[in-house]
């Protein structure tokens, strides 16, 4: 996708923006907010939110990075308000997800959803961003609005609530100054 000079993307760039973003910002938006549902707001709001952006976007190609963008600022701004615990009222329960058949060391299922809904929510995003995103500290730094320093800490301190949550059998990446300040596969 090239860049513009006056005239702005088109709207079937957007449409296939939509497309190819879709599954993974909803991925990330449900690591994020837990809920499939509220994972479906999130990105749709994420997405409204690049679209009227949409004409004055010069370069097709960051639009991605853009929605992404949106996306975990519209979910911090959703963490701060002091209603917000991810939690919906409904009629009938939801169906586990059977998607993924991650293991414990006792063999007991992982509820990965869950495990990660027991860490504060800047913990939370930080390692959903750097490990299931693959973002750079410096990237994950500007998406959040944070110093490379609070997003190393940070990710320190997750890895080190995840490693208490599940216990001495499963193997997370090393918060080590190498590993939290390159971008790239992870551990």
């Amino acid at each position: 996708m090239a860049l513009r000079g006056s005239r702005g993307p088109t709207d079937e760039e957007f449409v296939e923006l939509v497309h190819v973003a879709w599954p993974g910002l909803y991925r990330t938006a449900l690591l994020l907010v837990r809920d499939h549902a509220l994972a479906e707001d999130l990105v749709q709001t994420a997405l409204a939110k690049t679209y009227s952006r949409w004409s004055g976007i010069r370069d097709v190609g960051a639009a991605r990075a853009y929605a992404r963008r949106a996306l975990v600022t519209t979910a911090t701004s959703w963490f701060r308000r002091r209603s917000f615990h991810g939690e919906r009222p409904t009629a009938e329960l939801p169906e586990p997800d059977t998607d993924h058949d991650p293991r414990g060391p006792t063999g007991d299922r992982i509820d990965l959803l869950a495990v990660l809904a027991q860490l504060p929510p800047r913990q939370r995003a930080v390692v959903v961003l750097r490990y299931y995103d693959d973002l750079s500290v410096e990237e994950t730094a500007d998406l959040l609005g944070i110093t490379a320093g609070t997003v190393k800490s940070q990710t320190s301190a997750g890895l080190a609530n995840l490693r208490r949550l599940l216990g001495d059998g499963v193997e997370l990446p090393d918060a080590t100054p190498t590993t939290l300040t390159t971008g790239g596969h992870h551990g």
